[in-house]
């Protein structure tokens, strides 16, 4: 772009660097005005426009990033070692580096990392395969007597155990590994979290040694646009009811009865695409709970779960978390997007309880819906009707997708947030392309 037509975001810079007294809707407010300004007065390129409002806005403003420690696993470890790691740390999930000599490694340093990978996916791979090889032997390992363990289980079935971590991908138990610098801003990992189906998390690298320091999640970025309540781009959109859009899985959602078992879940838990089952009521069909992967966890906590998966009820396993009863939701819901990063954690009593999911109708407003979900830090509500019964599922990406920038590839079609920004400015977008009237 010649230097002429390039418009002065200096002064932008300027403003969101002003003092933690201002807050970020006072500081965005700002922002919004003197692009407005700029626009008027230069001209510039289709890519340019649609960048630089959100890369005024730094990763490192993300409360709670550094939140959650960063345990990396590689290709050549072991399941049942990886497992046991993850337990162990209490994270749920970890980066996959590729094992390559450092001599020979060619570009960035980060480029050895292949993939992400959550405990839970490793745990449902490895029941799966366990359960498979007994009914192909027919024995009785620690899976059928009740007493033995996940790792017991997979010290009895040495092939699954001693898989390397690096097979798994052809399992799909790896999520793309997207990494992004404190330097980076919101409109880079707006793309990531909404453009990649799998993405959950985006991983934090320190620019100068190329080491995982955080991550910044789903839960993260919907604590921060809420920040923007009050805001004409934002309000415009979120103020909006649930029926005026279109979200992937509105019309449909993975149930399982609570009279049926908990082995009988965990399979459909697997396959779920979203991570997550609706427990309901056989006569009603109402919503009664959830298992969401994020539960799994507790077979390792507790073997008699495990042990017992085929003859407990999904109704029985949902009323297990005792953990949490003692737990004050009140300091978590004060503390806000500082314990966002949190929800990386296994052990986490501020998650919704698989008796309480959180629930909402099309009737509600899109705001509405993303306050609920930050308050409870959940990943997901139901759609329910006036029966509470389950006819779809919100997830954060659904919401995320709302607001994130459309992409000058006509291919990505992105949301509402800039298009609502440059329409105040007298431009629109047209197939991925700004369009300016004057």
């Amino acid at each position: 772009m010649q230097e002429s037509k390039m418009m002065d975001f200096r002064k932008l810079e300027d403003v969101m660097k002003q003092p933690d007294d201002f807050s970020l809707v006072d500081k965005q407010e700002n922002v919004v005005s003197n692009f407005m300004a700029d626009l008027k007065h230069h001209q510039i390129d289709s890519g340019s426009a649609l960048q630089m409002f959100l890369d005024h806005i730094p990763i490192s403003s993300i409360p709670g990033i550094k939140n959650s420690p960063v345990v990396e696993l590689n290709t050549e470890d072991r399941v049942k070692d990886a497992i046991h790691l993850l337990y162990e740390k209490n994270v749920s999930g970890a980066p996959i580096a590729d094992v390559v000599d450092p001599d020979t490694i060619i570009g960035r340093f980060s480029d050895r990392y292949v993939g992400y990978i959550d405990l839970a996916g490793m745990v449902l791979w490895s029941l799966e395969e366990c359960e498979k090889a007994h009914m192909q032997t027919r024995g009785t390992g620690g899976d059928e007597n009740g007493k033995g363990s996940i790792f017991t289980m997979l010290e009895d079935n040495p092939r699954i155990g001693q898989a390397k971590v690096g097979e798994l991908a052809k399992s799909y138990l790896w999520d793309p590994f997207f990494p992004v610098h404190l330097d980076d801003t919101l409109f880079h990992v707006l793309l990531l979290l909404s453009n990649h189906h799998r993405l959950q998390v985006v991983p934090v690298i320190d620019r100068s040694n190329f080491q995982g320091i955080g991550f910044v999640t789903q839960n993260a970025v919907i604590q921060l646009l809420l920040q923007s309540s009050g805001l004409e781009w934002f309000d415009s959109i979120a103020d909006k009811t649930l029926s005026e859009f279109r979200f992937e899985n509105e019309d449909r959602v993975d149930l399982v009865y609570g009279d049926e078992s908990l082995a009988e879940a965990l399979h459909n838990l697997r396959e779920s695409r979203v991570g997550v089952v609706a427990v309901v009521n056989r006569e009603n069909k109402k919503v009664i709970g959830c298992i969401r992967k994020s539960d799994v966890y507790l077979l390792l906590e507790n073997n008699e779960l495990l042990g017992d998966r085929k003859r407990l009820t999904v109704g029985e396993f949902i009323h297990t978390e005792t953990a949490k009863e003692n737990s004050d939701g009140t300091i978590e819901r004060d503390l806000g997007a500082l314990f966002a990063a949190g929800a990386l954690q296994l052990r986490n009593n501020f998650r919704p309880k698989m008796d309480s999911p959180v629930t909402t109708k099309k009737s509600s407003t899109l705001k509405q819906a993303m306050k609920d979900l930050a308050q409870t830090k959940g990943c997901f509500c139901f759609l329910v009707n006036d029966e509470q019964q389950p006819e779809g599922l919100l997830t954060l990406r659904d919401v995320i997708i709302q607001f994130a920038p459309p992409c000058i590839d006509s291919n990505i079609h992105g949301g509402g947030f800039f298009e609502s920004v440059l329409e105040q400015t007298g431009c629109q977008v047209k197939n991925g392309t700004v369009i300016c009237d004057h």
